[in-house]
């Protein structure tokens, strides 16, 4: 039996909540912002037995990739959802290798990137899933890249809005680092608000007619950017 001074707190809604003076527990944390763990990446395992073709490299200017293969030769069905993949990862050199990766290859994929569309909605899913500052960061810009990367690309993608932007409508409204320390997020572009904002106005810039109905359904507070 808990002493007099020691007794919990009372939850909302019970008989005890509606005796006077009494402060009452407040409701349970939903967790929607809460970050989530990710599962090991198909990514990891190929870059760790080798199986990739990239290497480091090391500049004045900061790493780079070196590439063993001409990218425009890669068998984009194959890496572009496995380099995707790698998005969910946050320790270099495997965030770093994941990263630049998607970015080269967008850089140079041109029609090849239209055909796997369909194989990379589950890895953009789950890295929005984890709910981890750097990976959304990371995964919205690669978003835009992959907007602009190909003709039709961006109307491809409005068939899986209902599938990617349930993570958009919960944090479309964070506007800080949710990181610790001094917040210097604004000039990196890491306010993942600020992101969402420009992806959601990038899909509807490139997502053809239906691109803004489907937005709006699922992230109702957003207002359409081609209307001023």
């Amino acid at each position: 039996m808990l002493r007099k001074g020691t007794e919990s707190k009372p939850q909302g809604f019970t008989w005890r909540a509606s005796i006077n003076n009494l402060e009452v527990e407040g409701p349970p944390s939903a967790g929607a912002f809460q970050e989530r763990p990710s599962r090991p990446t198909m990514f990891r395992q190929f870059y760790e037995r080798r199986d990739l073709p990239i290497a480091l490299v090391h500049g004045s200017e900061g790493n780079s990739i070196a590439w063993k293969v001409e990218i425009e030769k890669l068998d984009y069905h194959h890496y572009l959802p496995l380099f995707f993949d790698g998005l969910c990862e946050t320790t270099h050199p495997y965030e770093f290798f994941a990263r630049q990766g998607i970015h080269d290859m967008l850089e140079h994929g041109g029609p090849k990137i239209l055909p796997v569309i369909p194989q990379l909605i589950i890895p953009i899913k789950n890295a929005l899933n984890t709910r981890n500052h750097q990976v959304m960061c990371n995964t919205l810009k690669v978003l835009q890249h992959l907007v602009m990367s190909g003709d039709k690309v961006g109307e491809a993608l409005v068939p899986y809005f209902r599938q990617i932007l349930t993570v958009f409508n919960i944090f479309k409204n964070v506007k800080i680092n949710r990181g610790d320390g001094i917040d210097y997020s604004q000039g990196k572009r890491e306010i993942i608000g600020d992101l969402i904002q420009e992806t959601l106005e990038m899909f509807e810039r490139y997502g053809g007619e239906g691109a803004f109905l489907n937005i709006k359904y699922m992230v109702p507070t957003y207002e359409s950017c081609m209307i001023k």
